[in-house]
């Protein structure tokens, strides 16, 4: 098995080739690449390998540009500690990722994922990669909102926004500064927009900036209270069945 590694971790990237010679000492490791510049270089240069791990972030940007220059067409694991939506469209088409910091089993575990799945990537070679760039919009998310109000259509940018959330049967945004702005959209909708990294989905009705916390509790059974810098109409608590995800997404910043 021919590997290329895309990572901008000098250590990281030396870690994960001693891990995978241990687990596949037949495999050989074609490049290690730092950069969005030069894995698009080797990329169009050479022929594609059987795999590639690629960190998501990397020194001069988001992997994801490379896919806009390159046409990859064998199996991606990415090597990160991205949001839910990133995750969510990795396994579902296939591709896995590898949560940092990895262990060998972790390692091991995506080798057979690829391995299960390398028929479905000779088949439909982009249509996992297509679907997760649609899915994270390159990971920055929109960055603004255009509202109606008082006859008046505005934009509200969305490093503005505090939280999101269903009032009545609509969602509605409300900002740092404490206005109030109805929109059409589903919430469903309006999560899929936003920035994975930067906007959690705490239940059906809330969608929270990580810069609107202003504290976490423990609560009763094992639920998690939110406390914002901004009110909200009621109490923000995540169940059991989220907690770990909602502190996974709070450290890996």
């Amino acid at each position: 098995m021919k590997i290329i590694i895309i990572e901008d971790e000098l250590k990281a990237a030396k870690s994960l080739e001693n891990l995978i010679g241990k687990i596949r000492p037949t495999a050989t490791i074609l490049a290690k690449l730092q950069s969005i510049e030069s894995s698009i270089d080797y990329l169009l240069n050479n022929e594609l390998p059987d795999l590639i791990f690629m960190d998501i972030q990397l020194s001069d940007g988001l992997c994801f540009e490379i896919f806009k220059s390159v046409k990859i067409s064998c199996p991606v694991v990415f090597c990160t500690a991205y949001g839910e939506y990133a995750m969510d469209a990795i396994k579902a088409n296939g591709v896995d990722y590898l949560l940092k910091p990895f262990s060998e089993e972790d390692l091991v575990t995506a080798f057979e994922k690829v391995d299960n799945f390398k028929n479905f990537f000779q088949q439909k070679p982009t249509t996992g990669l297509d679907d997760l760039l649609l899915k994270i919009g390159l990971a920055e998310g929109k960055k603004s909102f255009l509202v109606f109000r008082n006859n008046k259509y505005t934009t509200v940018q969305t490093e503005q926004i505090a939280f999101i959330y269903i009032k009545y049967t609509s969602p509605s945004i409300m900002t740092f500064q404490g206005e109030e702005y109805s929109i059409t959209q589903s919430l469903d909708q309006v999560q899929g927009q936003l920035s994975s990294k930067q906007f959690f989905r705490l239940n059906r009705q809330y969608l929270i900036n990580f810069s609107a916390i202003k504290e976490v509790e423990h609560y009763f059974a094992r639920k998690l209270f939110v406390r914002l810098s901004v009110p909200t109409p009621e109490k923000l608590l995540i169940g059991k069945e989220k907690t770990t995800a909602f502190l996974q997404w709070l450290e890996n910043r």
